[in-house]
C-alpha cells in the first residue's frame, strides 16, 4: 500500500537530531548496541523492531529518562546531554509514551500546565490563558479536546490527543510517538496520521513513530529504521520494502503474515449469554440485551467500532463488572454473578484488554505473575507454604517457550516492554488449561513475530477443544482467526456471520449501521481465514 498523502522526504537537509554509537545495558542485557540514527526536519521516521529490540530504550535515552553508557546525541549538529526529561523538553523534544503519563483527576488544561505553569501573579495560575492555548492548538492541528474535561472521564483516543497537545504546548520540534495506535480504532488511527502529516509538512516537526503494525508504516512514514537485538539492521524507504521483508528483518526469519488454520469442529455450547444487560461507569446501558453462544472447538470473533459495549461485555464475562440483568452460563452452570476467582476455578481463562490494570501486578516479579492464578496449588505450594523453586522453574520454561525477554524471571513486570508484558499474560492464560478463553485485544502492542506465535496458540487452543471468544479492534485479526463473527452495535449483536458471508465490506457496513447490507453489497469472495 502506498502513502495516503503525497509524502515528500526531507532527507536532503541536515539532521535535526542524530545519535552516534549509543550503547545502553541493563546488567548483562544490552538493550542498545552502538546504534546510529538520523532524523531530518519535517520527516516521519518509523522505528520498527520486535519487543525487546531496544526501541523504547533508545527513545528513553533521547528523552532524558535514562543515560547512555556510551555514544553521542547531537541536536542540530551540537552535542547535547540530557540529565532529565526537563532538559529534553527545554531543547524541543516531546514524547508520547505507550502508557500515557497523565494525571487522571486533573483537567486537560491542568495536565498541559504541569511543569510549564503560567501565572498572573505570585502563586496564581493563569488557567484562562492555558484554556485559550488548548483551544488554539486543538483548532490548528485538528485535535478537538475540551480543556475543562477531567482526563479520567476521557476515552483512550482522546487521552492520546491530550498527550500530543501537551508536547505541542511545550513547542516540541521533535515528537516521539511510542506505539501511538495500540489503543486506537482504525478511524482514530487515520485521524492521527493526518495530524502527523500536518505537523511534518506544515510545521516541519520531526516525528519518530514506533509501531508494530506494518501497514501503518506504508501509510505515513518517509523512512524506516529496523532494530533487532539492540542493533540497526536496516534503513530503507517504504518503496523499498514489503510487509514480508520488514517482518523478516525484525525477526531474523520469514514470518507468516496470515493465519494458517484448518476447519473448526464445534462441539457443545461452553458459553451461553442470554439477554445480558451491563451498565457503563456512568450508569448507562453499555451492553443492552445481548445474546450469543460459543461452542467448544471454535473461535467466535467480536467485531465492532470501539465503544459499542465490547469492554463492558468482557468485564462482565470475567467477573470484573456486575451484570444488571440477563444471564451468563458456563457449561450450563449459571455464573452471572460469579467473582473473577470463581470463574477461574470454573475453567475460564482471560486475556484482559488493559494488561497493566487487570492482567499484571507490576510490582511483582515475572515469575509470580506467571502463577497468579495457580500459586496456591501444587507444585507451586505445599499446604500454606510457597515452593519458590517450582515457580522459578515453571517461569523459566514459559519465558523460553513464549520468548519473554527479561533479564531474569525475578525482575518486576513493570520493567518489561509492553509487548513482553502481554506475552506474560498470554503465557499464563494459555498454559493453565480450562474450557473457555475470553481474549480481549490479545496482540495489542505485540510485534509481528509474537503475533504470529499468539495466533498459532489461539488456534491450537481451539483445536484442543477450547471455546474461544476473541474481541479485537483489529478487523484483519478477527477476519483471519474467527470461525464465526458477531458484530456488536450499540451494545447488541447486530448479526452473526458465517465464513462465506464475512468480508471487510459487509463487516464495515454492519459496524457502522447495525444492519446487514442488501444482497448486492455482499462481495462473493469470503475473507475469514484469509490473509492478515
Amino acid at each position: 500500500m502506498g502513502p495516503l498523502w503525497g509524502i515528500t522526504s526531507s532527507v536532503t537537509d541536515l539532521p535535526v537530531l542524530e545519535v552516534r554509537g549509543i550503547v545502553k545495558s541493563f546488567g548483562a542485557l544490552r538493550a542498545n548496541d552502538h546504534v546510529d540514527l538520523q532524523l531530518f526536519p519535517g520527516e516521519v521516521l518509523a522505528l520498527l523492531g520486535e519487543n525487546g529490540a531496544g526501541k523504547t530504550t533508545l527513545m528513553n535515552v533521547l528523552y532524558g529518562l535514562t543515560s547512555p553508557d556510551a555514544g553521542q546525541i547531537l541536536l542540530e549538529g551540537q552535542e547535547v546531554q540530557f540529565e532529565s526529561p526537563k532538559d529534553a523538553i527545554t531543547r524541543g523534544i516531546g514524547m508520547v509514551h505507550q502508557h500515557f503519563m497523565l494525571i487522571p483527576p486533573l483537567t486537560v488544561a491542568e495536565n498541559l500546565m504541569l511543569g510549564a505553569e503560567s501565572t498572573v501573579g505570585p502563586g496564581v495560575l493563569d488557567s484562562n490563558k492555558v484554556r485559550r492555548r488548548v483551544r488554539e492548538l486543538s483548532a490548528s492541528y485538528g485535535l478537538p479536546v475540551d480543556p475543562d474535561a477531567l482526563v479520567r472521564d476521557l476515552p483512550v483516543g482522546i487521552q492520546q490527543r491530550v498527550e500530543i497537545l501537551k508536547a505541542l504546548y511545550r513547542q516540541a520540534r521533535v515528537l516521539i510517538l511510542d506505539e501511538p495506535t495500540a489503543v486506537l480504532t482504525p478511524q482514530e488511527a487515520t485521524d492521527l496520521f493526518r495530524v502527523m502529516r500536518t505537523l511534518a509538512t506544515e510545521q516541519r516537526t520531526s516525528i519518530v513513530f514506533i509501531t508494530h503494525k506494518l501497514h501503518e508504516v506504508f501509510q505515513v512514514a518517509d523512512r524506516i529504521v529496523v532494530l533487532r537485538q539492540g542493533k540497526v539492521v536496516g534503513t530503507l524507504t517504504p518503496g523499498e520494502a514489503t510487509g514480508e521483508s520488514l517482518a523478516a528483518m525484525m525477526v531474523g526469519r520469514p514470518v507468516l503474515l496470515r493465519v494458517d488454520k484448518g476447519a473448526p469442529h464445534p462441539g457443545e455450547i461452553v458459553l451461553r449469554v442470554t439477554n445480558l444487560r451491563v451498565l457503563s461507569d456512568r450508569g448507562l446501558p453499555a451492553v443492552d440485551g445481548l445474546s450469543l453462544e460459543v461452542r467448544a472447538g471454535e473461535i467466535l470473533g467480536i467485531a465492532g467500532v470501539q465503544g459499542n459495549g465490547q469492554t463492558e461485555l468482557v468485564e462482565a464475562l470475567s467477573g470484573l463488572r456486575p451484570a444488571a440483568s440477563g444471564s451468563i452460563a458456563l457449561l450450563d452452570r449459571d455464573v452471572t454473578r460469579s467473582s473473577a476467582r470463581r470463574l477461574v476455578d470454573s475453567g475460564e481463562a482471560h486475556i484482559p484488554e488493559d494488561r497493566q490494570k487487570h492482567g499484571l501486578v507490576l510490582s511483582y516479579p515475572v515469575a509470580d505473575n506467571l502463577v497468579l492464578r495457580t500459586y496456591e496449588r501444587p507444585p507451586f505450594a505445599r499446604g500454606v507454604q510457597i515452593v519458590r523453586e517450582a515457580i522459578v522453574r515453571f517461569a523459566q520454561r514459559l519465558a523460553q517457550e513464549f520468548d519473554i525477554r527479561a533479564r531474569s524471571v525475578g525482575v518486576t513486570a513493570a520493567t518489561l516492554s509492553g509487548g513482553n508484558q502481554q506475552k506474560v499474560i498470554v503465557a499464563r492464560e494459555l498454559t493453565r488449561g480450562g474450557r473457555l478463553l475470553v481474549a480481549a485485544q490479545p496482540t495489542r502492542g505485540v510485534d509481528v513475530g509474537s503475533t504470529e506465535f499468539i495466533h498459532r496458540k489461539l488456534v491450537s487452543a481451539r483445536d484442543a477443544g477450547m471455546a474461544v471468544l476473541l474481541v479485537s479492534a483489529e478487523l484483519d485479526e478477527v477476519l483471519s482467526l474467527a470461525d464465526r463473527i458477531a458484530v456488536m452495535y450499540r451494545g447488541r449483536v447486530a448479526g452473526v456471520l458465517e465464513p462465506d458471508e464475512a468480508t471487510p465490506e459487509v463487516l464495515g457496513y454492519m459496524m457502522a449501521t447495525g444492519r446487514r447490507p442488501q444482497a448486492d453489497v455482499t462481495p462473493t469472495e469470503p475473507r475469514v481465514g484469509g490473509a492478515a
